[in-house]
Parts: C-alpha cells; structure tokens; sequence
C-alpha cells in the first residue's frame, strides 16, 4: 500500500491596502499559526509584528489585531503576500508547491501612490523585478520567520530601510 499524502489548496488573506499607501510589505504565504487565527503574521514568535512596532515607533505587538492594521494603513503602510494560492505541509516557503501569485497590477491600480515595495525574506523577493521594471523602490529585508535565525538587532538593522526612500524616484504607474 502506498501511503500518499494529501495537501489541500491554501489561500492568502485579502491585501490591506487603500488608495493611500505609498509602501508595500509583502510576505510569502502565511504559516500554519497565522491561517488558524486568520491573522498576517498569527505565529507567536514570528518578529513582524515587534520589528515593525520598532521601525515606526508604535507598540504594535501589544494592539489588538484589527489596530495593527489601521496603524499601518494610517501609516500609508500596505501588507500583503506574494502567493494567492498554494499546496503546503507544515509552514516553510520551501515547503511551497503549486504556487499562484496575486494579481499585483489589480491592487496598483487601487494604491495609486505606491512607490516602495518591501519583501519579507528572499522567497517573496524573487518578485523583486516585477515592481523593479515598472519603477518602484524596493529592498529585499531578512525574513521576520523564527525560521530565520539572525538576531533581532540585524533584521531591525535591515528593517530600519523601509522608510528611507531615494530621492527623485517616481513609479511609472504614478
């Protein structure tokens, strides 16, 4: 008897995002813990959350989930991931098959001042020239992921980036 195991097919949570962001954090596909509690980034040990409370200054690790996200967009700061939809055991990018990205020229067209796009970690930055060929900032940061394991104080390092923008650089799509 062969033993085959079975994946289902996973889907993302919907962008948070408004006519007013002008960065855009973009994750690969959420983890086990954060599908279970319907919630970007839910795994009690992944730094997003604490790294971002950082960067901009605010307690965000310790605000109700719904307030983490009006801090960002108020903060004309967008969160998404790279992967619609997707097969996955377990929680690692690695693990990821069968893998449909989101459609990022709908949700451009809805951030019309988009200019700096973030990834979380290497496998979302694989999308990096997508939004490099059409204008945008971007940087690829360390992996917020406890599976990534450089300390708090070089990811924060990196992170710190997220609101340095260059001088002069203006999307094609604006």
């Amino acid at each position: 008897m062969v033993n085959r195991r079975t994946t289902k097919q996973l889907a993302c949570f919907p962008p948070v995002i408004d006519a007013g962001v002008e960065i855009l954090m973009l994750g690969s596909f959420p983890g086990e813990a954060s599908l279970a509690k319907a919630q970007y980034y839910g795994h009690p040990r992944n730094q997003f959350w604490k790294l971002m409370g950082t960067v901009l200054k605010l307690p965000l690790q310790d605000m109700e989930y719904d307030e983490r996200l009006r801090a960002l967009l108020s903060r004309k700061i967008g969160l998404w991931d790279v992967v619609a939809g997707c097969e996955r055991e377990g929680s690692l990018d690695t693990a990821i098959r069968n893998a449909r990205h989101n459609d990022f020229a709908a949700t451009l067209r809805i951030a019309r001042h988009l200019r700096r796009v973030c990834f979380n970690g290497k496998f979302s930055g694989r999308l990096e020239p997508w939004f490099v060929v059409r204008g945008y900032e971007t940087v690829v940061l360390p992996s917020s992921s406890p599976a990534h394991a450089i300390s708090f104080d070089i990811k924060l390092k990196a992170w710190r980036a997220i609101l340095k923008t260059k001088p002069g650089v203006v999307p094609a799509g604006v």
